[in-house]
């Protein structure tokens, strides 16, 4: 992929930082009316091409049949806003009419910026009808939202809140331009009402609250469009504030160091211990190694409890499993290596799925190691009996925590709500504790202790289901033990695992439905991300 692409295609923004970039451009001598023109002009092909397929989704640039446009999108409502976001949506309203669509415009607002109200009056001009009231409004196959665009903060009231909600009972598509009207730029949050959109174009470069779990059922299917913002004045504004990114595909898979040099061997390609298991919930020792084997790691150790060896072996005949001293009730009673090893001796190691509270004192020795750890599940709840923050800044060595947001907030309680904000959630929760934090959810978002954010921008309710979890804490290992000596960053190795584990959820559901993707079947699909 071009490089100015993937770097755009990578690249959050605040409402703040769009808006300092814009005038940039603006400054630069970028006439906005012609930004609006080129902008509306793309979304108005796009409509096009979506419409040819009666709403399915096409790829960018799908060529255009000539003549009447196709039946499922030939009559088009407007919903025209004050801004330059209802001046788009006018510019598309005139580029569809001249294609042959039968457009009307619902403008409700008295008073509109200049150069919207130009392109109100030039529709007009053209006998493009206008309605001012919701009760007006004729029929139409779909509705394009240009009521607001980013940057809005004060709650929808009165007439046009009651008019959003009548649209989202309408049995027709909604694309919203930009953003749907109602959501809040940076967190996501409904602000009093909102457009349910069933497809987004964010223009020019992606905004945060793509990524906020709050938003998803707003937004549809969303989509970028670029229209070449220069690169240079969004580094200009991003400077030296922590990023927040988008991981894709091509940034995981150059991650996955692959393909690996010709001449190599098992133990340069890491060593990885699994602290895991209990007579309880054995099933979580087993996923966890399938995920730790598909990483493509050197060498899997798995430390059980003594009655689960057998067990393990059969699922995984390749890993060296460690049979450990149990309680009476199947838990680890203590950790106990082969001889002439200790855990210096292992490159990574990962602990937690299906430990039970049983096994604190395994849970503190891990920690007091100087090995890079992963803790996830009882791991996460030990960690949080001991005091996550304190506990964590007396280690040296890299620590991820993998927690769903439950985990989250038993780990640091006096971190804000991150249901409502996820990002800046894991923010300071990496800051505060020094850990690599990757917070699980629709939208998994990882943090270093700099402030600097992976987002993982899309998955599948498929991947709620128990045993999903312990999967990706085996997966991060497994990259981690390989990446030890190759200095890539954790937080991108992090990344690469979590976007891996939703990309073969996604796969899978398509494949399955999304009733059909247990836990086991997800290993399944691991591999097979990486062949398509």
């Amino acid at each position: 992929m071009h490089n100015r692409q993937e770097k755009i295609l990578q690249v959050v923004v605040t409402a703040g930082q769009m808006r300092d970039i814009e005038e940039r451009i603006f400054a630069a001598g970028m006439p906005v009316a012609a930004l609006m023109e080129k902008v509306a002009g793309l979304i108005a092909r796009r409509i096009q091409e979506i419409s040819l397929f009666k709403g399915a989704y096409v790829p960018p640039n799908t060529p255009l049949k000539r003549g009447s446009p196709q039946a499922g999108g030939s009559r088009v409502g407007i919903l025209v806003g004050p801004g330059h976001n209802g001046g788009d949506a006018l510019v598309v309203a005139r580029e569809l009419h001249f294609h042959g669509y039968k457009v009307w415009i619902y403008s409700p607002f008295s008073k509109l910026k200049e150069l919207t109200s130009q392109h109100l009056q030039y529709a007009q001009s053209l006998g493009i009808p206008i309605y001012q009231t919701i009760e007006q409004l004729p029929d139409s196959d779909l509705l394009i939202d240009g009521l607001f665009g980013y940057g809005l903060e004060r709650n929808l009231t009165d007439l046009i809140a009651s008019a959003i909600n009548q649209l989202n009972d309408l049995p027709v598509p909604i694309y919203s331009i930009d953003l749907p009207s109602g959501l809040h730029t940076d967190t996501g949050e409904v602000l009093g009402t909102a457009i349910r959109a069933t497809h987004t174009f964010c223009l020019g470069l992606w905004k945060l609250a793509f990524f906020q779990d709050q938003a998803l059922e707003y937004l549809g299917r969303a989509e970028l469009i670029d229209f070449n913002i220069p690169l240079a004045d969004v580094e200009a504004v991003l400077k030296d504030t922590p990023r927040i990114k988008r991981i894709t595909p091509a940034t995981a898979l150059a991650t996955l160091l692959v393909p690996r040099p010709p001449v190599t061997h098992k133990y340069k390609q890491g060593h990885l211990l699994l602290i895991c298991g209990s007579r309880r919930y054995a099933g979580g020792a087993i996923l966890t190694g399938l995920g730790a084997r598909a990483s493509g790691v050197g060498m899997l150790s798995i430390a059980v409890p003594e009655s689960l060896k057998s067990l393990l072996v059969s699922h995984l005949p390749e890993a060296l499993i460690v049979g450990c001293p149990e309680t009476e009730t199947g838990a680890f009673a203590h950790l106990q290596l082969p001889e002439n090893t200790d855990l210096s001796s292992f490159n990574a190691i990962a602990c937690g799925p299906g430990l039970t509270r049983d096994a604190t004192l395994i849970v503190q020795e891990v920690i007091n190691s100087e090995r890079p750890l992963v803790l996830d599940a009882d791991g996460l709840n030990i960690l949080a009996q001991m005091g996550a923050i304190a506990t964590l800044k007396k280690r040296q060595a890299v620590t991820v925590l993998t927690p769903h947001t439950g985990e989250f907030q038993r780990l640091f309680p006096d971190v804000p709500d991150a249901k409502h904000h996820r990002v800046k959630a894991v923010q300071e929760a990496a800051a505060q504790s020094g850990a690599v934090v990757l917070l699980k959810g629709a939208r998994t978002a990882i943090a270093n202790p700099q402030d600097a954010v992976w987002i993982v921008p899309e998955s599948t309710p498929a991947l709620a289901r128990g045993g999903s979890g312990d999967v990706l804490t085996g997966l991060v290992g497994g990259l981690l033990a390989q990446a030890t000596t190759k200095h890539i960053p954790v937080e991108d190795i992090v990344a690469t695992a979590a976007w891996w584990h939703s990309q073969a959820g996604i796969l899978a559901a398509q494949e399955r439905t999304e009733l059909g993707v247990d836990a086991f079947t997800l290993t399944q699909y691991l591999i097979k991300i990486l062949n398509n």
